[in-house]
């Protein structure tokens, strides 16, 4: 049985793309292991089919985060014994290329992100400069590796001759429940609640449009968007509902009138990304307002299941908004789309390409 052990820089609790992943190989006969780290508000772990383990860390932000989460990484590594070391995004890579070099083992890499075109890292030229090197050093030397996006693959294919996979962050093709109990004129975003995902810009929409909008998730900016709502007199209509377990958040997903997945385009990684939530919002059966960029406008070319918004501004947010509430024919087509979209894009579908890729490692 080939042991796997796969690190990433989050606690676990709602890294959804890397539990789908790890239950495909556990299920497939592979001993996994999950590594992250345990934040000082982690709920506990829920119990998987495989191994879970999170690593004490004295800081929890900035450089001094990233130094003592990758020593600490390192000697994990090093003190047990795995077959395959899979680094998750460029900031967990470098304690597994040192590892895999020292044991003489396989390294693999998935880039959920093109990290050095990060909107956190994109502003930043020195950060951006060190993200850099670190992926010229390491991921031409990692030829077995795969990526959620397209045009991510084609960049690495570009600059590094590496030919990665395409694996996409779908969700699990489940049933959806006949009798819901829907919320009323309900807009919803779950993720990540950092900058540059136009929630600044959609609170500020929602003076204009007759309607709830949830936010699912927590972040960089959580409290300035909470202060934002109170400057703003929006306590009606903003909701936060913080982190939510996988579950509860489909549960929140189903009830909603549509969602929305936005990012300014601002680095590659923001114009190339395909978000987990647009294919949440697809398997909930409920159109969205996206961003027009490259890889949703080529989604919505096959299967149009959300209205494309040229421009991230409050006003063009809110008169989309109120066409996507109020036009009931382009609503339901939009939402049968989402039905048909489901059956072909799908975990079920995509863990048939991560199967094949580990069955196939020189391992």
């Amino acid at each position: 049985m080939k042991k796997i052990v796969f690190t990433v820089t989050n606690d676990l609790s709602y890294d959804q793309r890397m539990q789908r992943i790890c239950t495909t190989l556990s299920n497939a006969g592979y001993d996994v292991t999950l590594v992250g780290r345990l934040k000082k508000d982690s709920v506990p772990l829920k119990k998987h089919n495989f191994n879970q383990v999170r690593l004490k860390c004295f800081f929890h932000k900035g450089k001094l985060f990233y130094l003592e989460l990758n020593l600490r990484l390192l000697f994990y590594l090093l003190k047990n014994k795995f077959d395959i070391i899979g680094s998750i995004d460029l900031d967990t890579i470098l304690p597994g290329f040192i590892v895999a070099r020292y044991k003489k083992i396989l390294q693999i890499y998935d880039a959920h992100e093109y990290f050095p075109e990060l909107e956190e890292v994109v502003h930043r030229p020195f950060v951006k400069k060190i993200w850099q090197k670190i992926e010229e050093f390491t991921v031409p030397k990692i030829p077995y590796g795969y990526t959620v996006s397209q045009n991510i693959k084609e960049i690495f294919k570009e600059k590094y001759n590496v030919d990665y996979e395409l694996v996409r962050n779908i969700s699990v093709l489940r049933e959806i429940p006949e009798k819901i109990h829907k919320y009323e004129r309900t807009i919803i975003y779950q993720g990540a609640v950092n900058y540059g995902r136009g929630l600044e810009e959609t609170i500020l929409a929602m003076h204009h449009v007759d309607a709830t909008f949830l936010i699912c998730g927590k972040g960089d900016v959580y409290e300035d968007l909470q202060e934002l709502v109170k400057q703003e007199q929006l306590q009606d209509k903003v909701v936060f509902k913080g982190y939510l377990q996988p579950d509860e958040l489909r549960q929140e997903t189903l009830k909603a009138t549509f969602g929305i997945t936005f990012f300014k385009d601002a680095g590659l990684s923001n114009k190339y990304s395909l978000a987990n939530r647009f294919f949440d919002y697809i398997h909930a059966g409920i159109p969205q307002l996206t961003v027009n960029l490259p890889e949703y406008e080529r989604f919505n070319k096959e299967f149009e299941v959300s209205l494309l918004v040229d421009n991230l501004t409050p006003e063009e947010i809110a008169r989309k908004a109120n066409i996507l509430l109020n036009n009931n024919e382009l609503y339901n087509r939009l939402k049968e789309n989402t039905l048909k979209a489901r059956k072909v894009y799908n975990w079920q579908q995509e863990e048939k390409k991560l199967l094949n890729f580990y069955q196939n490692l020189p391992v």
